[in-house]
C-alpha cells in the first residue's frame, strides 16, 4: 500500500481500545528514519493520502503525527494547507489566542498552570469547526498534556447514570450565556473580550456578527451579555452515533443573577430549565476515566476531528510548553 512508503501505525501505551477494535488514537510515524525524509516530503505524503488519512480520522477520532520533520511554526502551517481544509475565522471564539503565521495560532493563552476543562471547540456557537490541528513547538517540562477522549462514550455512560437528564438535553438543548468585557482577561481562559471576540470596538457591528452566529447580545454600558441557543448537546457523529456534543463542565448551572460581572459562562436547558450540578460532576468524572493523555513531543502533530472528540488541557508543572493550533471548517 501507497501508506506503507509514507506512514507506519504504531501503538503507545496510552492508547485505549474504542471498543470496535482500533486503538484511540490513531499514532503514525514515517516509515523509516531515513533523513530524506523532510517537510515537503511529508507534505507530498499528506496531499498523496488524503483520502486514507481521511477515512483513518473517520474512524479513530484523532490521529497523532509523532516523529515527523516538523520544527517551526511555518513547518506547521505547511502541514495544515498540505490537508487542504478550509479555514475557520475565529470569530466568535472565546478563548485567548495570538496569530502567529499564516493560519496557525497560539492555543490557549490563559495561565499554564490552570486546567482547561473537557469541550468541543466553539460547541457554544452553530458555526463550530469541524477539525482541529495542534502541534508542539516547545516539549512541556512535566504536565502540560492534551486530553482526548471519544465524545460517543461519554454520551453512552452519562445516559447509563442519567437518562433522564440526558432525555431533557437531547429534547431541549443547551442554552450558554455569559458576560464579556470590553477588555480581555488573560487570566481565563474564556477571556476574551467581546471587542476581540467579535473583532470590532463598534457595538452595532459586533451585534450584527453575534446574530449572524445566532447569539443575542443585551449590552450593559461597555460590557455585554451574550446569549447563544438554545443549541442541540446530544448530536448524531458521521456514523450516525449519538455524541456529546456541547461544553457543560465549562459552565456553571447556577442560576445567573444580573449583578455578574466575571468571565463565568452560564448553561441552562433550553426550555429554561436549570440542571443539577451532581450531573455535571459525574460528567467530569466519567471524561477523566474514559480520556487519553499522551505526553507531548517536540514536532508532534494532532488532528481532532472535533464533531467526535472533547479535548482540554492539563496543568502544567514544570514548564515550558508552547502548543499551537489550526481550525477547520
Amino acid at each position: 500500500m501507497a501508506t506503507g512508503r509514507f506512514f507506519r501505525q504504531v501503538e503507545l501505551p496510552e492508547q485505549k481500545s474504542s471498543g470496535d477494535g482500533l486503538l484511540f488514537p490513531a499514532v503514525l510515524r514515517p516509515p523509516t528514519t531515513n533523513t530524506s525524509y523532510n517537510i515537503d516530503v511529508f507534505e507530498e505524503a499528506i496531499r498523496a493520502e488524503k483520502q486514507w488519512l481521511e477515512s483513518l480520522l473517520l474512524k479513530s477520532g484523532v490521529i497523532l503525527f509523532r516523529g515527523f520533520p516538523v520544527t517551526s511554526p511555518s513547518d506547521f502551517n505547511n502541514v495544515v494547507e498540505a490537508f487542504g481544509f478550509p479555514e475557520l475565522v475565529y470569530v466568535g471564539g472565546r478563548a485567548p489566542r495570538t496569530n502567529v503565521v499564516g493560519r496557525i495560532y497560539t492555543a490557549n493563552e490563559s495561565p499554564l498552570d490552570k486546567q482547561i476543562p473537557f469541550h468541543h471547540e466553539m460547541a457554544y456557537v452553530p458555526d463550530f469547526p469541524s477539525k482541529l490541528f495542534f502541534f508542539c513547538d516547545e516539549e512541556p517540562g512535566i504536565g502540560g498534556e492534551t486530553p482526548i477522549v471519544l465524545s460517543r462514550i461519554i454520551y453512552e455512560k452519562m445516559n447509563e447514570k442519567h437518562p433522564e437528564i440526558v432525555a431533557q438535553i437531547e429534547e431541549h438543548g443547551l442554552t450558554y450565556k455569559k458576560v464579556l468585557s470590553d477588555e480581555d482577561r488573560p487570566s481565563s481562559f474564556t477571556g476574551r473580550s467581546w471587542k476581540s471576540t467579535y473583532m470590532t470596538d463598534d457595538k452595532n457591528v459586533a451585534t450584527e456578527r453575534a446574530a449572524k452566529l445566532g447569539t443575542k447580545l443585551e449590552w450593559m454600558g461597555n460590557a455585554v451579555k451574550i446569549v447563544t441557543g438554545p443549541l442541540p448537546a446530544i448530536r448524531l457523529d458521521e456514523n450516525r452515533r449519538k455524541t456529546w456534543f456541547n461544553n457543560l463542565v465549562l459552565s456553571k448551572t447556577g442560576p445567573m443573577n444580573d449583578n455578574v460581572e466575571d468571565n463565568d459562562t452560564y448553561v441552562e436547558l433550553g426550555n429554561g430549565d436549570l440542571l443539577p450540578d451532581h450531573v455535571v460532576k459525574d460528567c467530569l468524572k466519567v471524561m477523566e476515566e474514559e480520556c487519553v493523555a499522551i505526553p507531548w513531543k517536540k514536532g508532534d502533530v494532532m488532528l481532532v476531528n472535533n464533531l467526535t472528540v472533547l479535548h482540554g488541557r492539563r496543568p502544567l508543572i514544570k514548564p515550558p510548553r508552547r502548543i499551537l493550533a489550526s481550525l477547520c471548517k
